[in-house]
């Protein structure tokens, strides 16, 4: 993805005095955050200029990769975690160590500053995190005589019928297979089987684990447990299904409670863990999203100084309540507004069996080949087993490279 782009030689394009950034757009409330962040750093801070450009999240690594191609990357830029090692490796993510003070390092919580760490260094610093779980609609519950969400996977299958039982385009289970994060949507059942995306350098796609849970997804979806025509929903569709009141349970990150209170304030819903599998596993997925400096930059000490200020209690408070993420910071996470909300307290219950991307160079490329195969199961067009073996073939030619 980013083959060829270490060997450019970079240089610096921004003025000095000036530290330009990325920005990822993750809601219609990211741009005016980062201009008010800037309006507040440049008034503490004369001299200095912060510029931003916020680019849509389905747009951003091919727009990092032209800017690093062409030599005209920013200083700063929000990326995908799970890329960083790409970064690493062809010399265009810079070390931050020599630039945080103790005090800096400690703010953060270790389980989301872990995965920026390479060969003992610190290459990016956590911006956004979050955990998965599942959302029930309650009154589709009681109305399909169900008391409480499901424990088991086993039990899910149970109630997601019963729940589509009641018709008028109401469906138990939202289940993605278009786009971002399709293949995530099916790790939460394979970890529950007791699978693994990668185990000892090969693909985990022709486990049992694996084939258990695409089984247990093919199955709903010809059961008429989930919504119809599931390769054609996104995240984003599935969950304004599941506002309008038409999906039973789906699982998904906290932002969607930020969205239900904005957007559908009556809808009573529930947030619980993901369901266990037969053999009592578990797994949610964590996600971070980290702000990494350029090694061309050329305004390096203007640009951590902009970090330092980004990651103060204020700034941090402000922008995780704003996008409905989970804390990144010790003192956000002591915060009354994450302390005392419950929806988050399950997903923050959740963050110990959390697992994350592998951190492996061309995981993006193993992701699309998960997708298309579980988009092929989904759709009828190949059976599950050799499907998943041969996925997992192209996979493992992946991680030998």
């Amino acid at each position: 993805m980013l083959a060829g782009v270490g060997a450019i030689a970079l240089s610096a394009t921004a003025n000095a005095g000036t530290v330009r950034m990325t920005v990822a757009e993750y809601s219609a409330k990211t741009g005016p955050y980062f201009e008010q962040v800037a309006k507040d750093f440049e008034a503490a801070n004369p001299g200095i200029k912060i510029q931003f450009e916020v680019v849509p999240w389905d747009n951003l690594l091919q727009k990092l990769t032209t800017d690093i191609s062409a030599n005209a990357n920013a200083d700063l830029s929000i990326i995908g975690t799970r890329w960083l090692v790409d970064f690493v490796e062809q010399g265009i993510a810079e070390p931050l160590d020599s630039y945080m003070t103790p005090e800096i390092k400690g703010r953060f919580i270790e389980t989301f500053l872990t995965p920026s760490v390479m060969n003992g260094k610190t290459y990016g610093l956590p911006i956004a995190a979050s955990a998965r779980a599942m959302y029930y609609n309650k009154d589709l519950f009681a109305k399909a005589g169900l008391s409480e969400p499901p424990k088991t996977w086993a039990e899910l299958e149970t109630d997601a019928k019963k729940v589509s039982a009641l018709g008028n385009g109401v469906y138990g289970f939202g289940l993605q297979g278009k786009e971002v994060e399709t293949d995530v949507y099916f790790y939460y059942a394979m970890w529950s089987f007791g699978g693994e995306i990668v185990k000892d350098g090969k693909s985990g796609l022709d486990s049992k684990a694996a084939v258990d849970a695409a089984s247990l997804y093919k199955r709903l979806i010809d059961e008429g447990a989930t919504q119809p025509g599931v390769t054609s929903y996104a995240r984003e569709d599935v969950q304004n299904l599941f506002k309008q009141g038409k999906i039973g349970m789906m699982m998904t990150a906290p932002f969607l409670a930020n969205q239900i209170r904005a957007e559908a304030p009556n809808l009573k819903y529930g947030v619980a863990p993901i369901p266990k599998g037969p053999g009592g596993d578990q797994g949610t997925y964590g996600v971070t999203d980290s702000v990494i400096m350029f090694q061309n930059s050329k305004n390096k000490a203007e640009a951590f100084k902009f970090l330092d200020f980004l990651f103060q209690p204020k700034q941090r408070i402000k922008f995780t309540i704003d996008e409905g993420f989970l804390p990144v910071t010790k003192a956000e996470a002591e915060d009354k507004y994450f302390a005392d909300n419950a929806d988050l307290k399950v997903f923050t219950s959740l963050l110990p069996i959390a697992r994350f991307a592998p951190v492996i160079a061309g995981w993006e490329e193993i992701a699309d080949t998960t997708t298309s195969a579980l988009q092929r199961i989904y759709l009828g067009q190949g059976q599950i087993e050799p499907t998943l073996k041969e996925a997992a073939a192209k996979a493992n030619a992946v991680l030998k490279k």
